[in-house]
C-alpha cells in the first residue's frame, strides 16, 4: 500500500487504519485503509484531483444505513461532516442543504421556513446525502417527490448540478448508485404552509416513529426493501425471526424489519442473520428480500 505514503496534502484530517465501527450506527466493522475528513468542498476536490485514480474511494455520512464488514475497507473512506452541513431557505418554498445535514434537521428547517412537503424526513435516520443517493422515504413520501437537483462531485474533483430528471429515481435507488459520484448537497421544493401546521405534522411522524421503531438501539434502519405486494417486516415476522437471536444480532421485537446489534454483535453476525432470513423467506414464501442496508468491505 505504497499509495498511503504519497497522499495529497489536505486541510482536513487523514486517518490511517482507522476503525469504522464508531462511524456507523451498528457500531461494527473493521478499519479503513484511510479515512479522510475534508474541511470543505474545495479541500475534497483538491484531494481527489491529486489522489492516484487507482485507489478506491467511497463517501459516507453518519452511517445510519451502513454495515461495514469485519475485515475493513480498501482505499479511502471520505466522511463528510461540518463543511457540508449548511441549510438555507431560498424563497419560493425551496430549501438547499448540504449532504451532511441530518434529514430531521432538514425537515425542521423547512418547517421553520413555512415549507410543507418535507415532513417525512423527520422519520428518516440519516443525512441528506444518503437520502439523495437511495431515494429515501417513509410514510408515503420519497425524496423524488421533493428534490429538484443534486450537487455532485466526480472522481476527478469536478462539480456539477444534476437535475431531478438525470437522477433516474426508482424505489430506493438512483443513478448515482451506479456511478462514481459524491453527493455534496441538494435543493428541494415544497409548498407554502403555516410553520405551526408543518411542525404539528412532523410531531406526529416523530411520535409514530418513537413508538414503532427501535430508535435507541444500535440499528441500521430498514434492513430490507419491501418486495412488490409485500411488507418486509411481515415476511420476517412470519418466518419466525422477530426477536430471535443470531449471535449478537437480532431482528427487533418492536419492528421486524429493523436489525439490531444487541451489544456484542460482529458484522458477520448481522450480515449472516440477514442472509439466513432471506434464504428462509425465499424457501417459505417464494419471495426475494433485497437488502436496503448498504454492506461494504471485506469479511474476515
Amino acid at each position: 500500500m505504497t499509495w498511503r505514503n504519497h497522499l495529497p496534502t489536505v486541510r482536513g484530517k487523514l486517518l490511517r487504519d482507522e476503525p469504522l465501527a464508531p462511524f456507523t450506527w451498528f457500531r461494527v466493522g473493521g478499519p479503513a485503509d484511510v479515512v479522510f475528513l475534508p474541511e470543505d468542498e474545495a479541500d475534497l476536490s483538491d484531494f481527489l484531483k491529486a489522489l492516484d485514480p487507482a485507489v478506491p474511494v467511497m463517501a459516507i455520512g453518519v452511517g445510519s444505513n451502513l454495515l461495514v464488514r469485519d475485515g475493513g475497507v480498501d482505499g479511502v473512506v471520505i466522511r463528510l461532516g461540518r463543511g457540508f452541513n449548511t441549510v438555507e431557505a431560498l424563497g419560493d418554498s425551496r430549501i438547499r442543504a448540504g449532504s451532511a445535514v441530518p434529514d430531521a434537521i432538514l425537515a425542521r428547517k423547512a418547517a421553520e421556513a413555512g415549507i410543507a412537503g418535507l415532513e417525512f424526513y423527520a422519520g428518516i435516520p440519516g443525512t441528506v446525502g444518503g437520502a439523495v443517493i437511495m431515494n429515501a422515504g417513509c410514510y408515503g413520501a420519497e425524496t423524488v417527490d421533493v428534490l429538484t437537483s443534486a450537487r455532485v462531485m466526480d472522481r476527478t474533483g469536478a462539480v456539477r448540478d444534476m437535475p431531478l430528471a438525470e437522477l433516474g429515481y426508482t424505489y430506493r435507488h438512483s443513478a448515482i448508485q451506479d456511478g462514481d459520484l459524491i453527493v455534496l448537497g441538494a435543493t428541494f421544493a415544497g409548498t407554502p404552509d403555516d410553520p405551526a401546521a408543518v411542525k404539528a405534522r412532523m410531531a406526529q411522524i416523530t411520535a409514530r416513529r418513537e413508538t414503532t421503531q427501535p430508535i435507541r438501539e444500535k440499528t441500521g434502519g430498514s434492513t430490507f426493501k419491501n418486495p412488490p405486494g409485500h411488507s418486509s417486516w411481515k415476511l420476517v415476522d412470519d418466518a419466525g425471526w422477530r426477536g430471535k437471536p443470531f449471535g449478537g444480532a437480532m431482528f427487533s421485537p418492536l419492528h421486524a424489519n429493523f436489525m439490531i446489534n444487541t451489544g456484542e454483535a460482529t458484522a458477520a453476525d448481522l450480515e449472516g442473520l440477514g442472509d439466513t432470513v432471506r434464504a428462509q423467506v425465499k424457501a417459505d414464501a417464494g419471495v426475494d428480500l433485497e437488502w436496503e442496508i448498504k454492506r461494504i468491505g471485506r469479511p474476515v
